[in-house]
């Protein structure tokens, strides 16, 4: 069998190390062959190919990003995309394809299936949004630098007394909010599941500003304001429909210096949560998640994606998965609500 690979979407560390388990498992277990295609979907549109082997996985398990590249390419978008991913793989003698991505990748994977593709899904995203999957590769990765960073702020924050506000990733989960802030000690968290209101948000700053310690405020991109709107930094919009989020993080900490008169700062981390090597976690789970994977393709398991159930790796179906996002519900954030002030 000759099998496709792509990566799709956001870039994020532990990709690497799939493709690595892939390609090593199905070719010293299973006899198969590999071909990667380069920069997501767009890669079996336009027949952008490189070679998979192992060598070119040999040593690959600890680089962040991608090897293949990404875009969010989707070729339910793209004019004739998907007769020419059909064209592109008859060309390429392609029996299946692995793609490992997140909503949007696994929901185009999802519709291929139903068009007759042959596709197998690894669950890739920073914010762990993938419903039927307890937890993605990438995410412990991205806490990890997102607590560091506010370990690092609070220092300076208490040092010169003033309040900082840490953006973190989240466009409609607040799950790196959450675990990072619990894990930071912070004050205040935000998530994009719940309105806040300005004023609790100012009084949980003056009430830590009163016993004499610096605040640490920490904001998911996605988070709202009671009768307000996502903050963007401009109104485009991708091939999957989406707007690039940022600017909540500089507002709030604006709107906190001019209600309390004391020095606010943001930082906003962006895509340095997405940079850099994958924790030992995120290598543990990306790997059985690409051994997994190839298991499915040899059974000619089309149309499931690998899902991390308690400790055991498990076939989902593609449309569960993709079915609705995997949201902060209201019990987890009640938890974090003690330690606000």
């Amino acid at each position: 069998m000759r099998i496709g690979v792509l990566t799709g979407g956001g870039d994020c560390p532990g990709l690497n190390a799939v493709i690595r388990a892939v390609v090593r498992k199905g070719v010293e277990v299973y006899g198969h062959e590999f071909v990667g295609f380069r920069n997501g979907w767009r890669g079996p549109i336009e027949g952008l190919t490189k070679p998979l082997g192992l060598d070119q996985v040999e040593d690959i398990l600890t680089r962040g990003g991608t090897i293949l590249g990404s875009s969010r390419t989707n070729p339910y978008k793209t004019e004739g995309g998907v007769d020419a991913i059909r064209a592109t793989l008859a060309d390429q003698g392609v029996d299946a394809l692995v793609a490992i991505g997140g909503e949007d990748t696994l929901g185009v994977a999802k519709r291929l299936t139903d068009d007759g593709i042959g596709v197998v899904g690894v669950p890739k995203t920073i914010d762990n949004d993938l419903n039927a999957t307890d937890y993605t590769f990438g995410f412990d990765t991205a806490v990890h630098i997102a607590t560091e960073a506010i370990d690092r702020l609070r220092t300076t924050a208490e040092s010169h007394h003033r309040a900082l506000v840490v953006e973190v990733m989240g466009r409609h989960a607040g799950w790196i909010a959450l675990h990072s802030g619990l894990a930071g000690g912070a004050n205040v968290i935000l998530t994009p599941e719940r309105e806040f209101d300005i004023d609790q948000v100012v009084g949980w700053v003056e009430r830590r500003f009163e016993r004499e310690y610096a605040p640490i405020i920490v904001v998911a991109e996605g988070a709202v304001p009671k009768g307000g709107e996502a903050v963007l930094s401009h109104g485009e919009k991708d091939a999957f429909g989406h707007v690039r989020l940022g600017g909540v993080g500089n507002w709030l900490a604006e709107e906190i210096a001019t209600r309390t008169g004391k020095e606010s700062r943001a930082v906003v981390l962006g895509h340095v949560q997405r940079g850099g090597t994958p924790t030992a976690y995120d290598r543990v789970l990306a790997t059985r998640f690409g051994l997994h994977a190839i298991d499915a393709v040899h059974d000619s398991d089309f149309g499931v994606m690998v899902a991390l159930r308690g400790t055991d790796i498990v076939r989902v179906k593609l449309a569960e998965a993709t079915a609705e996002l995997k949201t902060v519900p209201a019990s987890r954030y009640a938890e974090a609500e003690v330690f606000f002030g």
